[in-house]
């Protein structure tokens, strides 16, 4: 699809009322207040047919028609970085990241991205914001992640995030042995005092999370995750925030916390995982050209998948004794 394709829809009832520029923002929030300001004001928006204003006042059901203006990314260069593809057609593109890569360049880490991954896999998505990624995943979580081909699948697929309708289930080992699932329903913004963190906090944003046993072991337990919403850090920050922080973490997961009885090869290997021991195993989402539901599944990389192995082993030990 060409970027300039036009982009046809209703005002829903609920938005009645409210200006131009402010009802764009609730529809189309994969762009910002400033950029569909500026479409509105370079005449490619129409309102029932008519050029509006920014602050004109929308009704329900009226047609709104934008022929969104999109540059083409400039800052940021390809570059050849292997990437996981679990599937890919013209509108979607669906990868299993790996631990330790950035997906978003940033002052620390200007290069060797995601991003610079994808505009090098795919030169088109110079043409999308962010490259077509609609969510991320933390420098040290691995796992699946869905990318925008086009300019409707973005937009689609930002909806779908914003209204819970792309699921994702993550893989986290935490310490203490836990006996049942629950939900986390706690706000996360950021910490009052350390800026670099986020935490619990009374006004910040909704976050909400699933969680079930699911497998467990001696001092700790592996949980599937299932997130209602995408908050930075939030499983992290709930796990932490339950006392059940996840193994490795540098920054949420206190010091660590050898299980009893642990032998030589299980102490090796928890001390020398340095990251969080979480994993984005299972994504889910309705195409968003075709409506057709589609899941992927990714099993943890090789550092997790020994870090559980030697759990395994330790409490088998245990159990011959």
């Amino acid at each position: 699809m060409s970027p300039e394709e036009l982009v046809t829809t209703n005002i829903p009832p609920e938005l009645a009322g409210q200006r131009v520029d402010q009802a764009l923002a609730r529809l189309m929030p994969e762009y910002s207040r400033s950029r569909l300001k500026a479409w509105i004001d370079a005449g490619r928006v129409t309102l029932d047919g008519r050029v509006p204003k920014p602050r004109d006042t929308v009704s329900g059901g009226q047609s709104v028609q934008v022929r969104p203006l999109i540059e083409t990314v400039h800052d940021d260069r390809p570059q050849a970085i292997a990437l996981d593809i679990r599937y890919e057609d013209a509108e979607i593109l669906v990868l299993n990241k790996p631990a330790g890569l950035v997906v978003h360049p940033a002052a620390g880490n200007p290069e060797g991205t995601l991003l610079n991954a994808l505009l090098h896999h795919e030169p088109a998505l110079a043409t999308l914001p962010r490259a077509g990624i609609v969510h991320r995943l933390d420098k040290d979580t691995s796992g699946l992640m869905v990318v925008a081909k086009s300019p409707g699948a973005h937009r689609r697929l930002v909806a779908a995030l914003a209204e819970h309708e792309v699921s994702r289930e993550y893989l986290a080992l935490v310490q203490g042995e836990m006996i049942a699932g629950g939900t986390v329903d706690e706000p996360i913004g950021r910490h009052p005092r350390d800026r670099k963190r986020m935490a619990v906090v009374h006004g910040g944003k909704p976050a909400v999370s699933h969680y079930r046993v699911e497998e467990r072991f001696v001092g700790h337990t592996l949980l599937r995750v299932h997130l209602e919403t995408g908050r930075t850090h939030q499983i992290r920050v709930h796990m932490a925030h339950i006392r059940h922080p996840i193994v490795g973490d540098p920054v949420y997961g206190g010091r660590l916390r050898l299980p009893p009885g642990a032998g030589d090869e299980l102490t090796t290997v928890l001390r020398r995982f340095n990251r969080q021991a979480l994993h984005a195993t299972r994504l889910a989402l309705e195409h968003p050209e075709s409506g057709e539901h589609m899941s992927w599944e990714a099993e943890p990389p090789a550092d997790m998948l020994a870090l559980l192995a030697a759990f395994r082993e330790h409490a088998k030990g245990r159990d011959d004794d």
